[in-house]
């Protein structure tokens, strides 16, 4: 199987179980037993699991913090699940929650039991009718994607899976792209990608329209759950790019007019002139037998409104949010940071205030921010650094950030001004779920 749910997983030794290819019967962090693995990804591994709780069957997408930031791929697993933590829709897969260890970030993934479309296609092309269905269930989720402002820039076969039953499910979101993302010009720039289903405009580094190139995959889709094979596709990658971005493909005999022509306007080379999702609804191949799913955007601001929150982006605030534990998601697993959160329902201003009264008892310096929502905390001689943040979650709640280091090692009165003063005074601030504050 293909990594579908997609991002090496080393071993864990760190964490409350090893993750090894021997992992049946492990309990993860307390929560999920492993059972067999699923896939092998260049930058993950994808297991079978159960919740021990109440024993709901889930994916577990393993990856290893070491190799995200040693590949650049933070950005990446941050806006996967920025995305995909938005979109609530039957044929896109769930994301259930995030848990992290000190070496490792998993993601708890709905299990598509079925597989990937692309098993399914590999035995023999589908009729038009099961061809249409599929397609039916593919348009409606690209087109609650798009409306929420989601690109998916990676759609193929082997990022459709299909679930217990056979419904299908747009997996693996961490190429794609937000409206955020558009520069002035109104259009995307980011070459990404898989061959095969690349649009022509992609291939022509002018920039691009995130819903155009959706369209031209789904209609690389499309083709070969029909057809049974792709349309454009070379062993040398140059000829491929050249069919690609001339249109170039021939309709297999089998295939009726009414789709030939309906995938004319889904492969049209032009994007200006290419069928758009809402003129796919209307077409006569496509509306047969269509039914629209209709699903509620979940209420999600936007990364421009959230920049209003000092210092929090959109991976932060979904990281503090209900059902997410990411405490060792943000330091580098070799960093010598060490990094602990609360969520407060105190004032800044309190907290703050508190931090002080600690410090100065203890004869421990305070370097305030400007805005007075950061300070430094240094001893005498400069032998401890803490840094306290405190970032404004929702009208009510704040996230209380303590970052510490000790500049000379073997010095052990950081670790203990934390431990013993520090941290215990943070702890009567945190928020329970009864507090009127």
């Amino acid at each position: 199987m293909r990594e579908a749910y997609d991002v090496t997983v080393e071993e864990d030794a760190a964490s409350s179980a090893t993750v090894g290819e021997a992992s049946s019967g492990v309990v993860l962090l307390g929560k999920y037993r492993l059972k067999e693995l699923l896939g092998v990804g260049a930058f993950a591994k994808v297991y079978h699991a159960t919740n021990v709780s109440t024993g709901q069957s889930v994916a577990i997408k393993a990856l290893s913090k070491r190799e995200v930031f040693r590949g650049g791929l933070m950005e990446h697993v941050e806006r996967e699940i920025s995305i995909m933590r938005r979109l609530h829709h039957p044929h896109t897969l769930k994301l259930f929650e995030v848990l992290a260890s000190k070496s490792k970030i998993y993601f708890v993934l709905e299990l598509a039991k079925g597989g990937e479309l692309f098993d399914k296609v590999a035995q023999g092309r589908f009729s038009e009718d099961l061809s249409r269905r599929y397609f039916h269930q593919l348009i409606s989720a690209v087109r609650y994607c798009h409306s929420a402002g989601v690109f998916h820039r990676d759609l193929k076969l082997d990022n459709l899976l299909i679930d217990e039953n056979m419904d299908l499910k747009v997996s693996d979101f961490g190429l794609s792209a937000l409206k955020d993302h558009v520069r002035p010009d109104g259009l995307l720039h980011t070459v990404c990608g898989t061959p095969a289903y690349v649009a022509p405009e992609m291939l022509a580094k002018k920039g691009y329209e995130g819903a155009k190139v959706d369209v031209w995959s789904c209609g690389v889709i499309l083709f070969v759950l029909a057809a049974g094979y792709l349309p454009f596709n070379d062993h040398n990658l140059a000829a491929m790019y050249w069919k690609i971005c001339r249109g170039q493909f021939r309709f297999p005999r089998w295939t009726s007019p009414e789709l030939r022509r309906f995938l004319s306007r889904l492969l049209d080379k032009n994007p200006e002139t290419r069928i758009t999702v809402d003129e796919i609804i209307r077409d006569p191949w496509f509306s047969k037998g269509y039914r629209e799913v209709r699903v509620q955007h979940k209420e999600f601001e936007s990364d421009h409104e959230q920049s209003r929150h000092r210092g929090l982006n959109a991976f932060d605030l979904i990281s503090f949010s209900s059902g997410l534990d990411m405490s060792g998601l943000f330091t580098d697993s070799g960093s010598s940071d060490c990094v602990e959160r609360i969520v407060s329902g105190g004032k800044p201003a309190n907290i703050m205030e508190k931090v002080e009264g600690v410090a100065k008892a203890e004869g421990v310096i305070v370097r305030k921010e400007a805005n007075g929502e950061g300070a430094k905390l240094e001893g005498q001689r400069g032998n401890i650094m803490i840094r306290i943040g405190i970032y404004r979650l929702t009208d009510k709640l704040v996230v209380v950030e303590a970052k510490r280091r000790e500049r000379r090692a073997g010095n052990g009165k950081g670790t203990k001004f934390w431990e013993d003063k520090l941290n215990p005074e943070l702890q009567r601030l945190v928020y329970k779920a009864g507090d009127q504050k």
